[in-house]
């Protein structure tokens, strides 16, 4: 049997807690069922809710936290026309160039070519491309950098690469 302390306070608080809940929620119907569930974990409290001191900001805050779950987890969905192209986010225009840059590491030398698979292809730490190779750190490091440069001026002169002001790439047209 539910306590009459239940009972009394739903009688005096639902009418406002109804009109709280139409201002959050615009269909009536939802919000009666939303009425309905506090209502329900009103009930569950049983006895214990006659020891609350202030029955109506419980009920209150109940509502507001009931709400916030249940704004939290709705997903909403629109439907989508079928024939509605789905946009394609362009890659920037460096990204672009990886066409470009495995097309002309055969034009670099076997030495170039490999210590820019192994390191910046392949993500070998240096250190270890030092070891394997019978060479020191700061050797492979000038090695690294002067294969770089000798891969940038082939991709730049086939693959016809602009810079912008900021010496970005902005644009290339593959040859």
């Amino acid at each position: 049997m539910t306590p009459v302390c239940i009972l009394s306070a739903w009688d005096q608080y639902e009418k406002e807690l109804r009109a709280f809940l139409l201002t959050r929620i615009t269909d009536p119907h939802e919000a009666d069922d939303v009425l309905q569930e506090l209502f329900l974990k009103l009930v569950l409290q049983g006895d214990a809710f006659c020891e609350v001191q202030n029955p109506r900001a419980w009920l209150f805050r109940v509502a507001r936290n009931y709400l916030a779950d249940r704004f939290r987890t709705a997903k909403t969905f629109i439907d989508l026309d079928p024939d509605m192209p789905l946009e394609q986010a362009e890659k920037p225009p460096v990204v672009q160039l990886e066409g470009c840059l495995i097309r002309n590491l055969p034009h670099l030398s076997e030495e170039d070519r490999n210590v820019i698979e192994q390191c910046d292809l392949q993500g070998q730490l240096q250190e270890r491309y030092a070891e394997q190779s019978g060479l020191t750190l700061s050797a492979v490091k000038s090695r690294l950098l002067r294969a770089r440069q000798r891969l940038r001026k082939e991709i730049v002169r086939n693959c016809q690469v602009r810079f912008d002001e900021n010496g970005q790439v902005c644009c290339h047209e593959p040859r």
